[in-house]
């Protein structure tokens, strides 16, 4: 997967806390291997009426949010089953951000190795950031992850807290495998060496 350094745009605002990864992708939809064609389905029960009909109410709904690359929402936010189609729905949708005042633990961890950074801030942090916004949309946001910061259009900057680890593992666009593979030569001398005795 491409590495992350810096991201541009606009955010969508869902302000909700503990939204489970059932409703980020309903259960129904879990019947693919791939992890392509999920984000029609994101927020599947929110987005739609039982009718098939659009959710005017919806935020993500609102014409303004429909080109929205970054979500911005409240505390707990991937809780629930530890389904990976959650964050793979983001990513399909065209969510690349996710700030939010926590996150639970598996979903955060899919995120990342998904591409998708996830960004801790404070709710008031989170509140201070929303105040410029446009109904439910932040119209610019600047995101760079290699110096741990949001930036609004004002140009007031939010810091972040991020994992040694995981900030290289997204700055390089590696996951496990890309990191196991560049072990491959001592694995292949390892085993070459094991079937010689």
């Amino acid at each position: 997967m491409p590495g992350f350094k810096t991201h541009l745009g606009s955010a969508a605002v869902l302000d909700r806390d503990h939204v489970d990864t059932d409703q980020i992708i309903p259960k129904q939809f879990l019947k693919k291997i791939d992890k392509a064609g999920y984000g029609e389905f994101l927020f599947f029960d929110w987005r739609y009426h039982s009718n098939g009909q659009e959710n005017e109410d919806f935020e993500l709904n609102s014409p303004e949010t429909k080109e929205a690359s970054i979500l911005v929402t409240g505390k707990n936010f991937g809780c629930g089953s530890s389904r990976e189609h959650a964050p793979w729905a983001l990513k399909d949708y065209g969510f690349q951000v996710i700030i939010a005042e926590s996150f639970a633990d598996i979903f955060f961890n899919n995120c990342v190795k998904n591409g998708i950074l996830p960004i801790r801030l404070s709710k008031a942090e989170i509140q201070n950031l929303q105040y410029e916004r446009d109904g439910n949309l932040l119209r610019t946001l600047r995101v760079d992850l290699e110096q741990q910061q949001v930036e609004n259009e004002t140009g007031e900057v939010f810091h972040f807290e991020f994992d040694p680890y995981w900030k290289k593992m997204l700055l390089n666009g590696w996951d496990e495998i890309s990191v196991t593979l560049q072990q491959e030569a001592f694995i292949k001398k390892y085993e070459d060496e094991r079937i010689v005795n």
